[in-house]
């Protein structure tokens, strides 16, 4: 007998809290070092992942967090559209 199919989970970088990835926002910094977000979750390059909690938000912006986990200076840009993104993930 099988057992049942587990979802893939990864941990939020701003509350450290593991998740099914699905439910999760991912930035990537691709090889040509453009930090972008990764809708398919499938661009190639370094990922991070974000739960779309803006008091997480808060913590990513103000640790920077987010840039030492993709070795890349994470644009306010990103920060932007991730916080009018957030209320749509949670």
């Amino acid at each position: 007998m099988k057992s049942p199919k587990v979802p893939p989970q990864r941990m939020c970088c701003g509350c450290r809290r593991h998740l099914d990835k699905a439910r999760l926002i991912r930035i990537v910094k691709t090889p040509s070092g453009e930090v972008v977000l990764d809708r398919s979750g499938k661009l190639s390059g370094r990922g991070a992942y974000f739960c779309g909690d803006p008091d997480c938000l808060k913590k990513l912006k103000k640790s920077r967090r987010l840039d030492a986990s993709i070795g890349a200076k994470v644009p306010d840009e990103i920060y932007e559209r991730l916080e009018s993104n957030a209320d749509a993930v949670t």
